[in-house]
């Protein structure tokens, strides 16, 4: 090995060791975990913030463009809502999608305090949001947000994400995000520390990586953007005897992403087939899937007080689970290959089940999800984890899924398991996560509480 190699593989662990004990510290030097829920409806109360789904004719600064209906910004920035056609040997299908070029940030600061990491998290609010306010990064911002395109306010604590000391970045990673929504979408994911002071309004709070893993416990209190931040960052490696070698699982999903044969292109919005247009929304003719709808937002007490915006509304709760398994003693996952029209590199390893149940109903069992039944018909004792989730609640309204991570055995999971399906560590998929495009967004947000569920049934 190389000394620069060396030399990253010592500061990585270094890190790991730090943030293992930051996860192992379960109350913070500032907060306690059980003022969190309060502080977060303080804030939701005195934002007074309004949402109201409204006709596409009532949006300001937006509108369908008259050659491809696409729906734009006047200013050309944000992001615009356009056609997307994908083909694959078994499938084809066109779609409405997002298209958002410019890399945000995704950002939190992290200060020891006794001797403990803690991290600055912010009390956020998003439209999308079932609660509007859940618990985010430090910074999380578009690029035309902090070049401020709506003429708003400067985003807090910016200037530590722009040009950081290299020694004091503990994670920097571009991931992607939902890849059925967004089209080669990207956000670099950052854990940046500080040592002098950093005032601190009553919009954020001081807590370890232990208070933020209880409060991951919680229906849509860490919102989709923290919680992909915080499995990027390094984790302590515990196992020693994977099924597969880390060299067998990068030929593993080499092997998948070469044989998978797709083409995805954007073409005008007004051009797709099977999906209609009225006043209020852009949905499948047979109601499946999600809707492109349009909302106000009043009384924000964000970078801007208000705006109106395009957004995509799933048509009902996910469900998004790995099935559990202990090998010779270490726990694995068993991780699926997924394709995706918006990836960029086709394929990225998700969890064993990531759907909508009911879009899959009309099919026959030979077309449905794997694995699905496992998760859904588990029994309590079997499930090791399981709590509702939201995704961006920036793009998305009310996209709620049920996080699982379910307990099975050789009879519904097998340790041979199916083509496009591989059994992995957490450490193994901590690893990838620290790679670009390698891990989803779903299945980042149950790898940031993987390492915790080995305590015992039930437990994390």
């Amino acid at each position: 090995m190389s000394a620069p190699a060396l030399l990253v593989r010592r500061s990585r662990a270094g890190i790991a060791e730090r943030l293992a004990l930051s996860a192992a510290t379960a109350e913070g030097a500032h907060t306690a975990t059980s003022e969190v829920s309060g502080w977060l409806d303080r804030q939701r109360r005195s934002g007074g913030t309004v949402v109201r789904r409204i006709p596409f004719a009532e949006l300001g600064h937006w509108s369908f463009a008259p050659d491809t209906g696409d729906l734009r910004h006047d200013s050309g920035r944000f992001f615009t809502i356009e056609g997307l056609h994908v083909v694959r040997p078994e499938a084809e299908w066109q779609q409405p999608i997002i298209v958002q070029p410019e890399v945000g940030i995704l950002g939190i600061l992290a200060k020891e305090f006794d001797g403990v990491l803690h991290f600055l998290m912010q009390a956020k609010m998003e439209p999308g949001n079932p609660n509007l306010v859940q618990l985010s990064p430090t910074v999380q911002a578009t690029r035309s947000n902090y070049t401020k395109a709506h003429g708003g306010m400067e985003v807090k604590y910016l200037e530590h994400f722009l040009a950081p000391e290299r020694d004091r970045v503990l994670t920097d990673v571009l991931q992607s995000e939902h890849g059925a929504w967004f089209y080669r979408k990207r956000n670099r994911n950052m854990i940046v520390e500080v040592h002098g002071d950093v005032p601190v309004d009553d919009a954020f709070r001081w807590l370890t990586l232990g208070q933020i893993l209880e409060l991951l416990r919680l229906d849509n209190v860490v919102n989709m953007d923290a919680r992909t931040v915080l499995a990027s960052a390094p984790a302590v490696p515990a196992e020693t005897r994977a099924l597969s070698s880390d060299s067998g699982l990068l030929t593993w999903f080499t092997g998948e992403r070469a044989r998978h044969d797709i083409r995805a292109r954007r073409l005008p919005l007004r051009e797709i087939t099977g999906w209609q247009t009225d006043e209020h929304s852009i949905s499948r003719a047979d109601g499946r899937f999600f809707r492109v709808v349009a909302v106000s937002v009043e009384g924000a007490g964000r970078e801007v007080a208000g705006w109106t915006q395009p957004i995509i509304e799933p048509v009902e709760t996910g469900v998004v689970g790995f099935a559990y398994r202990v090998f010779g003693g270490v726990p694995h996952v068993l991780a699926h290959a997924r394709v995706e029209g918006g990836f960029l590199d086709t394929v990225e390893l998700a969890p064993t089940v990531q759907c909508a149940p009911s879009n899959y109903a009309p099919l026959p069992a030979e077309h449905r999800p794997p694995f699905l039944e496992a998760m859904l018909n588990a029994s309590p004792d079997r499930v090791r984890y399981s709590t509702v989730h939201s995704e961006e609640g920036g793009r998305f309204l009310n996209a709620e899924s049920r996080y699982l991570i379910v307990e099975t055995d050789e009879a519904t999971t097998p340790t041979q398991p199916p083509p496009g399906y591989h059994w992995v560590t957490p450490g193994q998929l901590n690893w990838l996560a620290g790679h670009s495009r390698y891990v989803n967004v779903q299945a980042r947000t149950l790898l940031a509480v993987l390492g915790t569920v080995a305590r015992g049934p039930g437990t994390l």
